[in-house]
């Protein structure tokens, strides 16, 4: 555990070194869903903070979103027993998102989006200046790919991304850790991981396609994820299309907006 807790640190200290993430005196909203990633994210901030060079607070937050069963009692629980602040908020999305999601259909944009927007309120509410999120390398480089193949754009979600409204800035410490790090840590620490029991059932997920075919390409080259995700830090736009660049529009395809290319799915529409 020792490694992989230090090779942990390690990918996040740099991230938020490298990003500028966080600063003498920020307080930071840390989104915990109950999931791998955002347990991981919590528990290395907080290893952080006992040798970072400037101050820090953070503040652990989970949404009840209404789904059936949810532990929100036991979930608690465990984030009092961490030393840690703890705020915890119930909002029905579930029956928002079953009103514009028609059955069968995939769910996560739909929920990102809201989940997103009572996170940002959230923050102010709190007076935070950061909201950390638990993404990771893969999460970035499928992000990569979903948009290229389903919206016809090169964008992935960035290490810090400030809201449109400019009221809100969101870190992902852990965009230069691999997914099978976060997932052995995981398992080694015994996380008490909460399964989503909406999107996560959702078997037909375009991510999820991209996922496996990342890993039948990893078997046989091994260090592609590796390789795509040094891509998206040595972009060379002269050697892409001229014309897009100089003219913002593509004749072609044009997929709909989404400002942090989340893990919901995209719609490519063909134009004539």
């Amino acid at each position: 555990m020792a490694t992989l807790l230090k090779r942990l640190l390690h990918h996040a200290g740099k991230a938020i070194h490298d990003y500028g993430m966080i600063a003498a005196g920020d307080r930071v909203l840390v989104g915990v869903s109950g999931g791998k990633d955002s347990y991981t994210l919590l528990h290395v901030l907080q290893e952080l903070q006992k040798s970072a060079p400037v101050a820090f607070s953070l503040v652990a937050v989970n949404l009840d979103q209404g789904h059936p069963g949810f532990p929100a009692a036991q979930l608690e629980r465990y984030l009092r027993s961490l030393n840690v602040e703890v705020r915890m908020i119930r909002k029905d999305t579930l029956s928002i998102v079953k009103r514009l999601v028609p059955e069968g259909e995939t769910a996560c944009s739909v929920c990102s989006r809201l989940r997103r927007g009572i996170l940002y309120n959230a923050a102010q509410e709190l007076g935070c200046s950061k909201i950390a999120l638990g993404h990771h390398r893969d999460d970035l480089i499928e992000s990569l790919l979903l948009s290229m193949f389903f919206s016809g754009k090169l964008r992935s979600m960035p290490p810090l991304l400030r809201s449109n409204d400019g009221r809100n800035t969101v870190i992902r410490p852990l965009c230069y850790a691999a997914e099978r790090d976060i997932a052995a840590f995981a398992m080694e620490k015994k996380f008490p991981i909460i399964p989503c029991d909406l999107c996560g059932s959702q078997e037909n997920l375009q991510r999820r396609k991209v996922k496996q075919l990342l890993e039948s390409l990893e078997s046989e080259h091994p260090g592609l994820r590796a390789s795509i995700f040094g891509a998206m830090g040595n972009v060379m736009p002269e050697h892409l299309l001229a014309a897009r660049n100089a003219t913002g529009k593509d004749p072609w395809i044009d997929g709909p907006d989404d400002d942090e290319c989340g893990p919901g799915e995209h719609v490519v529409t063909l134009r004539a």
